[in-house]
């Protein structure tokens, strides 16, 4: 069995040379150090693979037959290796990362931008999804890491805090509220809702808010993208209620809502005892700073599992 590259360089070396002295020396070794390494590739395949005598070494049958077989191996190694050093130099790679529709639409492109500039090799899919979606996706592996709501208590997954996103309160210009700087739970209340729909982890937080003060909101429209929930608050249907790292993309008028529990944890989601591929890191090392120069979220660097 043939388990060493440095055997199957010698022999090509030497098969190349037809000279134990030249071979040595195009390998930068000592001739009785290559005739050993020779020895123990005839050992480990069992047959010899060159004829010697004083003058000349040639290949035998064995040694033929053996030639391009060995010379795939190592360029198929060798071709590795170079690929490994472009993955780790950043050269090129491919990463997927799964992540929330409003990170898909704010954070995650001005870090793809980044990543682009400075690695214009490395190619980025994404998928976006709900919270639930994320999460299935990291733990089946089949994104690098996902970017979503914080988890607590599942050991399939690890998390690493990013951003504190806020919910905020949008609505059309002519609307009687476009005038505030902020606005509480109990008077949302008084107001017709646009909201996201149940799945949405902005709508779990929304209803959480209003299940504490004990008030039950009043939704005019639930609807499933948050481009829907600006297009219909912008139409004066409603109040909307988005994270402002949605809703700073948008050209509304936003109120901010004087309300602890109105925040979600957004973070790095990866699957438990996997580490991340070199191109990957890069693209989260990237995403921590896009996180703290954001002008509305909130930058964390707490780790949670």
């Amino acid at each position: 069995m043939i388990s060493d590259l440095r055997h199957i360089r010698a022999f090509l070396a030497l098969a190349r040379a037809g000279s134990f002295t030249r071979a040595a020396a195009e390998l930068h070794m000592s001739q009785p150090t290559l005739t050993v390494q020779i020895q123990q590739l005839e050992s480990a395949v069992g047959v010899r693979l060159f004829d010697r005598s004083k003058r000349h070494v040639a290949l035998t049958q064995a040694g033929r037959d053996l030639q391009v077989p060995l010379e795939r191996i190592l360029i198929d190694v060798e071709a590795i290796a170079a690929s490994t050093g472009e993955l780790l130099e950043h050269r090129r790679g491919l990463v997927t990362v799964a992540a929330l529709p409003s990170m898909a639409a704010s954070l995650l492109p001005r870090a793809i931008k980044r990543l682009s500039v400075s690695y214009p090799g490395i190619t980025v899919r994404v998928h976006d999804g709900v919270a639930a979606e994320v999460a299935a996706m990291v733990k089946a592996g089949k994104v690098d890491f996902g970017i979503s709501s914080q988890t607590t208590g599942d050991r399939e997954l690890t998390s690493q805090a990013l951003i504190i996103d806020r919910m905020c309160a949008v609505v059309a210009p002519t609307h009687p509220l476009a005038g505030k700087e902020s606005i509480t739970v109990r008077e949302l209340a008084r107001h017709p809702l646009v909201l996201m729909g149940k799945e949405a982890s902005s709508r779990q937080i929304a209803d959480l808010a209003f299940d504490r003060e004990g008030l039950v909101p009043n939704v005019a429209y639930q609807v499933t993208y948050a481009s829907s929930v600006a297009g219909m608050a912008g139409a004066g249907l409603g109040v909307g209620i988005l994270p402002e790292s949605v809703a700073s993309t948008s050209k509304l008028p936003r109120l901010r809502i004087r309300n602890d529990a109105m925040t979600r944890r957004i973070g790095f989601l990866t699957r438990a005892g996997r580490s991340l591929s070199p191109t990957a890191d890069k693209l989260r090392q990237i995403l921590e700073i896009a996180a703290r120069s954001s002008p509305r979220a909130h930058h964390k660097s707490r780790h949670s599992h």
